[in-house]
């Protein structure tokens, strides 16, 4: 083989097996951007429900008339199981997204108020009580301005998105009649790659 073919195919082969051109110089070749959020789906929206997102942005959203199963308490471990087993007992099927409903702290954060399980559609179960810490109701459609993220639910996070909302709430002179926060996978999710969504209901 000719020296000049023989170098021509060996460069192919290096390019093709890198993936890049080689780099010149000698300087180490170019990383390339980390890949954008994209929602991890583990079970069924509700019947007629957006999909979270667009990531990082502000958006105005549109909800359907609604069932959901909800227990009042501050504490997301107790509050999952109770709704858990409420859903197991009566053979509702699970869904996403778990909704918390959210009130302002003195501090200036937020703290959860009560959590609720949607039901795929209103033709699942029945409303009303279920013991002493569970209620199933119907929710009217509603709208939201609504901020998606993926990565940890912690404070900086929640600041971040409501900041946000409330710079759009102000300058469409809008009012809220409460927040929730969207919580969309389980702890089998990666906390970097988990998705979750801000909302203020719109009165």
């Amino acid at each position: 083989m000719n020296y000049l073919v023989f170098l021509a195919v060996f460069a192919v082969v290096v390019i093709s097996v890198l993936g890049q051109p080689l780099s010149k110089g000698g300087a180490s070749p170019v990383i390339g951007k980390p890949a954008p959020p994209a929602y991890i789906s583990e079970s069924a929206l509700p019947q007629g429900w957006p999909s979270p997102g667009p990531f990082n942005e502000v958006t105005e959203k549109h909800y359907p008339a609604s069932r959901i199963a909800t227990t009042v308490g501050a504490s997301p471990n107790f509050s999952f199981w109770t709704l858990f087993k409420h859903i197991r007992r009566n053979g509702i099927p699970m869904s996403s997204p778990v909704e918390m409903a959210m009130t302002d702290e003195p501090s200036g954060g937020m703290k959860m108020q009560r959590m609720g399980f949607l039901y795929q559609s209103k033709d699942v179960g029945k409303t009303g009580a279920d013991g002493e810490d569970v209620i199933v109701r119907d929710l009217p459609p509603r709208v939201a301005i609504s901020y998606t993220w993926q990565g940890p639910r912690d404070e900086k996070a929640l600041s971040k998105a409501r900041a946000a909302i409330t710079a759009v709430l102000v300058d469409r002179h809008l009012h809220s009649s409460e927040y929730r926060l969207f919580g969309y996978n389980s702890p089998s999710v990666p906390k970097k790659k988990q998705t979750y969504e801000l909302q203020a209901v719109i009165k």
